[in-house]
């Protein structure tokens, strides 16, 4: 039986890329889908098969949500959980204002919810329609034994891990306090009943998280109906939303072992770090490609003269790489890892420091703070890297869970299965 599935998630192209990818799956099964958006997001989205419904116009105009994103770009640690939170509230309320009467008009059958868009669940439980959650970041289930995802420590069971994850975990309610309040005022508002828990807030009939059960740290408490599905990208192994970088200078490639080096999308706003990089990797013998991820502006001259690009053909570039240098985004993670390529992770804020320590937990990956970053330090390990086929034989291993998940295709057989 085909249905029209409405998504709801954040327009930041890490959220966009694996929702589109599974949105072009299920429409090749024969489904509608309806893809909920602001302006900012409607425009990445523009040329691709998809219906698209722009919501917000009033609070986030063509050109808001880049901006915001901009400014975060320049941010790290706490300074950008917080602002990070502050987006959301806003973007919480707007969708609380205006998703009813848009999905309502899109006819929408089933709702398919970023975890981070917990608005999207609420929504769904006034209208009274299902909804599946999909964690396109860190799950953020919780468990004693596995520290909150905004850090980078190390899972345990004893009793000082779980203390310290308790603390951690109080620490975070105390940052998100404001998303919950709003979010409970407003389930007040529609007649639903107030959250006892924020898991409350998943959905009870499908959670499906972007990465393999291997990359994750251990769990003992995940509900049946959570599935890790792996990534979630497109057979063709293009980016749906990263369609414009035709003209690579690919035979500037010169056969050197490669490092492919990205901040992403969003942590792009720090050029030092990036000239950092290039300092690091000048020496070595190796050639380096740097994705700017389009910032506002391009450093014109960067040591070891790298290969520098506006947007990077991804994954076709991490696929001959010997190494990718990143933020610990999870799209970039889960790219490289698809590829048996290990990462060297350079976390600055949000769930990237989480998304590093299951790198250094699986071996198959280094991680350097971006507090502690110095040519000498990352030269080291790059080095190290390059030289400990470990790493390589590691990512290799989740190479095979990744495969192994199912990616879209599993995801649209569990959705369909609801």
């Amino acid at each position: 039986m085909t249905q029209r599935y409405g998504i709801v998630t954040p327009p930041a192209i890490g959220h966009l890329n694996p929702m589109v990818a599974l949105a072009l799956e299920l429409t090749r099964r024969g489904h509608g889908v309806v893809l909920f958006t602001v302006a900012d997001g409607a425009r990445k989205l523009n040329g691709l098969p998809l219906e698209v419904v722009t919501i917000g116009a009033t609070t986030f105009p063509p050109g808001a949500v880049d901006e915001t994103y901009g400014t975060l770009g320049r941010l790290s640690g706490r300074k950008g959980l917080r602002f990070s939170v502050d987006y959301f509230r806003n973007e919480q309320a707007m969708l609380h204002a205006e998703l009813p009467d848009a999905v309502r008009g899109a006819g929408i059958d089933v709702l398919l919810v970023d975890q981070i868009s917990p608005a999207g669940s609420t929504v769904a439980e006034f209208l009274g329609l299902p909804f599946v959650t999909i964690a396109n970041a860190l799950p953020v289930n919780r468990e004693p034994g596995v520290p909150p995802y905004f850090t980078g420590w190390l899972p345990g069971n004893s009793p000082w891990a779980r203390w310290r994850n308790q603390l951690g975990n109080a620490l975070l309610n105390r940052l998100t306090a404001p998303l919950l309040r709003d979010l409970q005022e407003q389930r007040q508002r529609f007649g639903l009943k107030p959250l006892r828990q924020k898991i409350e807030a998943l959905s009870p009939l499908l959670q499906l998280a972007q990465l393999p059960a291997a990359f994750d740290f251990p769990r003992t408490q995940l509900a049946p109906h959570f599935h890790y599905v792996g990534r979630l990208a497109d057979p063709s192994g293009q980016e749906p939303l990263l369609r414009d970088v035709a003209g690579f200078p690919w035979e500037r490639l010169d056969g050197r072992p490669l490092l492919y080096a990205s901040l992403g999308t969003l942590q792009n706003g720090r050029p030092e770090l990036f000239a950092l990089i290039a300092e690091a990797c000048a020496p070595l013998p190796a050639q380096l490609v740097m994705s700017m991820g389009n910032p506002t502006s391009v450093p014109l001259e960067l040591p070891g003269d790298p290969l520098v690009v506006a947007y990077a053909p991804h994954q076709q570039l991490i696929e001959r790489s010997a190494l990718v240098i990143s933020h610990a985004g999870l799209n970039t993670t889960l790219t490289a890892l698809g590829c048996g390529v290990p990462v060297l992770a350079i976390p600055i804020t949000n769930e990237q420091p989480g998304i590093a320590a299951r790198l250094a937990y699986s071996r198959a990956g280094r991680v350097i703070p971006v507090q502690k970053l110095g040519v000498k330090e990352l030269r080291a390990l790059v080095s190290e890297m390059l030289r400990d086929s470990s790493y390589k034989t590691n990512a290799q291993r989740l190479q095979s869970a990744c495969n192994a998940a199912g990616g879209v295709a599993a995801a649209a057989d569990l959705i369909e299965g609801i």
